[in-house]
């Protein structure tokens, strides 16, 4: 199920790995986040090459709806109670710089890639407390955020929330044009990775810095990614003939839509949950309420993302940990990957030639979590658990990651792992990590 990014734009292919290389710096992913951190760093004059399993941009970046906003649901209250004033100022620094940077690169290097700049609101029809407490916050951490009763959508709101100066963009082709003049290997997927040393099929590369940006880190230890995080899949219509919205929006109430126009297209998203944890049918659900408030609109395509989850809502970017003081790692952006793409690119220049940076104590994957995350972190311990006694069954999917049993997604035809979040196409072909290798099975259809 391709993204409309996809339809639009294809990005030329690079050759695997020749052979066994050394280099100052590798980076594992080429999506926005892997590319860009490659992009900067050779600004720096760093010799650096970046190791694709498949594609440049075929993981998430091709499955986002691409809003560039510091507008991140209801961060800031969050923040402010969890992290202090202090924190949360610095996450609203970083990521309005983000959008100001993405705004200067594509002036500067005249990229056309459909950026335009909008304001980003949140709406409720439940939460009206909530949303003025985060207006309050979001003010205090000093960006302009101003309450309103009435917006463009086509329904009624109790209330909503606007950021103005956000943005939007088509990521594929910004994508392609940042990557025109990096070292990429394609179809090379890092098979392991041992001090300084990357093992691949095609042989290995040797480099003083190594940055995980696939997504998902895959080494069980050190780090223990797997047991601080989880990952939810979202859900995407792409409609035509619908309304078209000036601003971009999000509902902050649990059957809340995501709207967004990319020129004459209407981006319809929602009904999410953990991955393997499907209910119902989200695209069907979708098209009722595509069909309820655009009546006349035509659905064109259909996608769904996947998003890494942080106990405590804060991505990791930073030291991978602190007995490989030369691995560096950004994961788990929530659904904001685009803006949080560039403040990881910035965070991780600034720590490989700087060796400091003024948002690493905020990103740090060394931090404890708040207290507020404990509860999450058992929910997520509980549904791994279960997932992994589950495939302890002789006679089920399980997952080569850590042997989850797999559960059915009907919506997508894939296999999918409740416990990390590990995808399978009905053949049991690897779509997404961590696991790094397809699934062996005689009855793959259920």
């Amino acid at each position: 199920m391709r993204s409309i990014w996809n339809e639009s734009c294809r990005i030329p292919g690079r050759n695997p790995l020749p052979g066994n290389l050394d280099t100052e710096v590798a980076v594992i992913g080429a999506g926005l986040a892997g590319v860009l951190t490659a992009f900067y760093l050779a600004r720096e004059k760093k010799e650096v090459l970046v190791l694709e399993a498949r594609t440049t941009g075929s993981g998430q970046t091709s499955g986002t709806t691409a809003k560039i906003t510091s507008q991140h649901n209801l961060i800031y209250h969050k923040l402010l109670t969890d992290r202090g004033s202090r924190m949360m100022k610095l996450y609203a620094d970083s990521n309005e710089k983000a959008i100001r940077e993405y705004e200067r690169l594509i002036k500067d290097r005249v990229i056309s890639c459909q950026f335009e700049k909008k304001p980003a609101f949140l709406y409720t029809m439940k939460q009206q407390n909530a949303l003025h407490l985060e207006a309050i916050a979001a003010r205090q951490a000093g960006i302009p955020a101003f309450e309103v009763i009435e917006t463009e959508l086509p329904f009624p709101v109790k209330r909503a929330l606007r950021f103005t100066d956000q943005a939007c963009f088509h990521p594929l082709k910004f994508l392609e044009a940042v990557s025109a003049s990096l070292t990429i290997f394609e179809h090379t997927p890092a098979l392991s990775v041992k001090g300084h040393t990357i093992t691949t099929p095609y042989g290995t590369v040797t480099a003083q810095q190594i940055v995980f940006a696939c997504h998902y880190p895959f080494p069980l230890i050190p780090g223990y990614y797997f047991s601080r995080m989880y990952q939810e899949q979202s859900y995407v219509l792409a409609l035509s003939g619908a309304l078209d919205l000036e601003g971009m929006y999000l509902g902050i109430d649990p059957d809340g839509l995501s709207l967004r126009c990319a020129g004459k297209t209407l981006l319809l998203g929602g009904f999410g949950h953990r991955t393997g944890r499907l209910e119902g049918h989200p695209y069907k659900s979708l098209s009722s309420a595509a069909c309820s408030l655009f009546p006349q609109a035509r659905t064109i395509c259909h996608w769904s993302a996947q998003d890494c989850m942080t106990l405590d809502s804060l991505p990791y970017i930073g030291r991978f940990s602190r007995r490989n003081p030369h691995w560096y790692v950004a994961t788990g952006f929530g659904k904001w990957g685009m803006t949080l793409s560039m403040v990881s690119a910035h965070l991780l220049t600034d720590l490989i030639c700087r060796g400091s940076s003024p948002y690493e104590s905020l990103y740090s994957p060394l931090r404890f979590p708040a207290f507020s995350a404990l509860p999450v972190l058992a929910r997520h311990m509980a549904e791994s658990s279960v997932g992994l006694i589950k495939g302890l069954s002789p006679k089920v999917m399980r997952c080569p990651h850590m042997g989850c049993k797999l559960s059915w997604n009907a919506a997508e035809s894939t296999w999918d792992c409740p416990c990390h979040g590990s995808r399978f196409d009905s053949s049991g072909k690897l779509i997404a990590g961590p696991s790094q290798t397809s699934c062996r099975c005689h009855k793959l259809i259920p």
